[in-house]
């Protein structure tokens, strides 16, 4: 499995896998609770940018955006 195969997989997780039932995509605090399950492997700043991008792919809208009050 080459490396970007691996990142594939993970982002696939994460987004619409297993993990995308821990976060709850599209439900009040998604975002947050994606930051906190990546910040156990990435770290909390690199788990907030990847959080922020995956929210916008999955949402349609960036975190803070007036449609996500």
């Amino acid at each position: 499995m080459t490396v970007a195969t691996a990142g594939q997989n993970l982002e696939n997780y994460w987004k619409r896998g297993t993990g995308a039932i821990k976060i709850r995509w599209g439900t009040p605090g998604d975002f947050t609770r994606c930051v906190r399950e990546l910040d156990k492997h990435v770290g909390n700043e690199r788990a907030r940018r990847i959080c922020a991008q995956w929210h916008y792919e999955t949402n349609g809208f960036w975190p803070g955006d007036r449609r996500n009050r």
